[in-house]
C-alpha cells in the first residue's frame, strides 16, 4: 500500500494539533533539546565556567552511563537518556524517522503500542549498549567514561515493528523510487551492523539493540496478524489446523461454496469499486488521517499487495 502524498507543511500543523502519543513524544524531544540549547547559550555569552559546567552535568546526569557502578547511582538515566540531544542533526533525523514511521506505525497498531514500543526500544538499547561495553574487550579502556543519549534506538524499534508487521507498505525515495520499508529496516540494521568499528560503536549497538525489540514486539503478537510475513509459527499452526478439521467439516465447507457467476462477479467488484471511490473522496477532502481504522484496513486490502 503507497499513501497519497500531501503538502508536508499541511501535514506537520495538523500533526502537532493533534493530542496524540506520537506528537507528544517528539514535542518531548524537542523541548528538552530547547532547554539544553539554552543552557549551552547562556554558558557561552557569559564566559561563565559555572554555567558551562552545568550543561555538563546536565549530560551526565540524564545520559546512561556504560559504568555499572555509575549506573546504579543513577538509575533513572535508562529512561531519560532516550529523550535527550545534543546536535540539531541528531535530533533532527531521530524526530523525522519518528514522524514518518510513527504515523504509520499509528495507521495499523494503537498509541499505547507505539509508546510501550518507544519506552522498550530505548531500555533495549541501554542494556545492549551496557552490556557491550562491560564484556567486549575493545571498550574496557572508555568504560568509566562513556554515556549514550537520544531517541535512536527507540525509533529503529518503532521502524523495525511497523516494517515487520505492515512489510509490503512502501514509501517513495529520492533515487530509489518507491521501496517497501521492510527493505528499509532491514538495510539499516545492516549498516547499523557493519558501523560499529566506525566513531560510534555505543550507538550502533543501542540501534541494534532497539530493532530486535521491535521485532521479537511484533513476533509476540499473533504471528498471523504480520501482513505478508510468514513465519515457522504460522505455517506449523495452518498445518495443524489443517488436518484437525473433520471430514465432516471438510465436506461441509466444499459443498458450502459454488463458484460466481458473472453476474454477482461484477456486482462485487462493483460494489467494492464504489467503496474504494468513497474512501478517496474522504482522503481528498479531510486528508488520509480522516478515515476510520476500518476504511484503513480495507483500502490496505483492496491494493491488493499482500
Amino acid at each position: 500500500m503507497t499513501r497519497q502524498s500531501q503538502n508536508p507543511w499541511f501535514d506537520a500543523r495538523n500533526f502537532f494539533r493533534q493530542k496524540s502519543m506520537l506528537s507528544y513524544l517528539v514535542l518531548i524531544n524537542i523541548a528538552v533539546w530547547i532547554l539544553l540549547q539554552i543552557i549551552r547559550v547562556l554558558a557561552f555569552l557569559f564566559e561563565n565556567t559555572e554555567t558551562a559546567s552545568a550543561f555538563s552535568a546536565v549530560i551526565d546526569y540524564l545520559a546512561v552511563p556504560a559504568s555499572l557502578p555509575l549506573l546504579l547511582h543513577r538509575p533513572w538515566t535508562l529512561l531519560t537518556y532516550m529523550f535527550l540531544h545534543v546536535s540539531i542533526w541528531h535530533i533532527l533525523f531521530n524526530m523525522l524517522w519518528l514522524f514518518w514511521f510513527g504515523r504509520i506505525f499509528l495507521e495499523y497498531l494503537t498509541e499505547k503500542q507505539l509508546l510501550l514500543v518507544y519506552m522498550l526500544g530505548g531500555l533495549a538499547g541501554a542494556f545492549a549498549y551496557i552490556f557491550a561495553y562491560n564484556v567486549f574487550p575493545v571498550f574496557a579502556p572508555m568504560l568509566g567514561r562513556s554515556y549514550a543519549l537520544g531517541a535512536s534506538a527507540s525509533v529503529m524499534a518503532i521502524v523495525t515493528a511497523i516494517a515487520f508487521y505492515v512489510p509490503n507498505y512502501s514509501l517513495y525515495l529520492l533515487f530509489f523510487g518507491r521501496v517497501k520499508i521492510i527493505y528499509i529496516a532491514i538495510v539499516l540494521f545492516i549498516l547499523d551492523f557493519f558501523t560499529i568499528p566506525g566513531g560510534n560503536a555505543g550507538g550502533q549497538i543501542a540501534h541494534i539493540g532497539g530493532a530486535l525489540l521491535g521485532f521479537l514486539y511484533i513476533k509476540t503478537l499473533r504471528p498471523s496478524s504480520i501482513s505478508g510475513f510468514s513465519s515457522k509459527v504460522s505455517i506449523s499452526s495452518w498445518f495443524t489446523r489443517m488436518f484437525t478439521v473433520s471430514k465432516k467439516g471438510r465436506d461441509k465447507k466444499r459443498t458450502a461454496r459454488r463458484p460466481m457467476t458473472d453476474d454477482e462477479f461484477n456486482y462485487q467488484k462493483n460494489q467494492q469499486q464504489k467503496r474504494i471511490d468513497m474512501i478517496l473522496d474522504k482522503i481528498s477532502k479531510g486528508g488520509y488521517d480522516s478515515l476510520t481504522r476500518e476504511e484503513k484496513e480495507f483500502l490496505f486490502k483492496s491494493s491488493g499487495k499482500h
